[in-house]
């Protein structure tokens, strides 16, 4: 009895339309700078408040925040005591 192999398709794994793959298009800049300038503002805003805050230009009032990022203060090389 001769066995029959299905066709080979080489070439065609994750092809657009293959098996419903979606073809990968790429992110435009234009659609990752808001985003990039947001988490960029974010940071700056973390970094602020565990560098400077509770010092002379506080913003807010009491220790709380120092003791908050203490251990990130010392992690990133701020003195604080």
């Amino acid at each position: 009895m001769a066995q029959t192999a299905a066709p080979a398709t080489t070439g065609t794994i994750g092809a657009p339309g293959i098996s419903g793959t979606p073809a990968i298009t790429p992110i435009s800049l234009k659609a990752i700078a808001p985003w990039a300038v947001f988490f960029g503002i974010l940071m700056l805003i973390i970094l602020y408040f565990v560098g400077a805050e509770q010092g002379a230009t506080s913003v807010i009032s009491g220790e709380n925040v120092h003791e908050w990022v203490h251990d990130g203060r010392h992690l990133l090389g701020f003195p604080c005591h």
